[in-house]
């Protein structure tokens, strides 16, 4: 009795890792003994579609592969709580996440810094609050009683620091907006607003800026009315179960890819396929605490809260 327990519950759990590694984009391509390509996942951040953010991405690995002689399978997950889940179930080696989905992953164990894009001796981005050029609109106390989008609930500059604007401002995002809608991705805010379905969209300016070069209709005829605090740049990530010298050297070759022979400058990509100077693999104590800070700030309860405002929006 007590034997036919213990298969059980192994069968079980069995059946329980089977169905989520099913989730994983390497479900189908068993593992070998043979030496694999690192499997890069990515946040779908702002790409507006796969290609696009296989697109961005694609330059800085085929760099660091020039010094390595590693290769990278690279692909797009369908959410950035995802990435975490991917991580700390071994399905992903190496991730591009948002500072507050690193955090994520650190507290649970599964990640440590890989590195870091550099640009004018910075690490750092930012978020803010866009509206159409002809809206009333004016600052962010002007938002009250609006239509506003955010990207994926543990987004770091498309809902964790935008909302903390809010509450920052004295704007409760659950009460005093007309309505909250959970987009998923910053392009589709973006989308959101120029199509007239929001007032106002939280996005980083690098997906901004990425959308003008895009010439993406309608982008040029926004104005931003609020402009977050300094953000820690969105860092690559490497799983724990990395053997450490592996971690080492790929640290170590993203250091250096601007000395790399052969690597152009237009190789050197960061967040949204965005021109960078280098990659760091060190940063200084604190450097993520700013993200900390807003993490704590938006509580788990007030999350739930603004998803099920935006849920009951989808319900009429």
């Amino acid at each position: 009795m007590r034997r036919w327990m213990i298969a059980g519950v192994l069968a079980a759990l069995c059946v329980a890792g089977t169905a989520w590694l099913a989730l994983s984009p390497w479900s189908a391509t068993p593992r070998s003994a043979q030496p694999q390509p690192l499997r890069v996942l990515l946040i779908p951040a702002d790409g507006g579609t796969e290609s696009g953010t296989l697109a961005d991405y694609r330059p800085i690995f085929d760099a660091v592969a020039r010094s390595t002689g590693l290769s990278f399978d690279l692909k797009v997950a369908q959410s950035y709580g995802g990435v975490v889940e991917a991580m700390c179930n071994n399905a992903a080696d190496i991730a591009f996440v948002g500072s507050v989905t690193y955090l994520q992953a650190q507290k649970r164990g599964c990640a440590e810094l890989l590195a870091v894009a550099v640009k004018s001796g910075r690490s750092v981005y930012y978020s803010g609050l866009f509206v159409r050029a002809d809206s009333p609109v004016r600052s962010i106390a002007d938002l009250r009683g609006k239509r506003v989008a955010f990207g994926d609930v543990n987004s770091t500059s498309a809902f964790i620091f935008p909302v903390a604007m809010f509450l920052d401002a004295g704007i409760d995002p659950v009460r005093d907006l007309s309505a909250v809608r959970m987009t998923g991705t910053h392009a589709n805010s973006l989308a959101a607003l120029i199509n007239g379905g929001v007032d106002a969209a939280a996005l980083s300016f690098d997906s901004y800026d990425k959308a003008v070069r895009a010439n993406v209709p309608g982008a040029r005829d926004l104005r931003v009315v609020a402009r977050s605090e300094p953000i820690p740049y969105p860092p690559l990530i490497a799983n724990m179960r990395l053997d450490p010298r592996l971690r080492a050297r790929l640290r170590g070759a993203f250091e250096r890819v601007d000395r790399t022979a052969g690597v152009t400058p237009e190789m050197i990509r960061g967040y949204g396929g965005a021109r960078v100077d280098t990659y760091v693999g060190h940063v200084p104590a604190g450097h993520f605490d700013p993200a900390a800070r807003k993490m704590a700030e938006v509580s788990p309860a007030l999350k739930d809260e603004m998803l099920r405002k935006a849920a009951e929006r989808r319900a009429r």
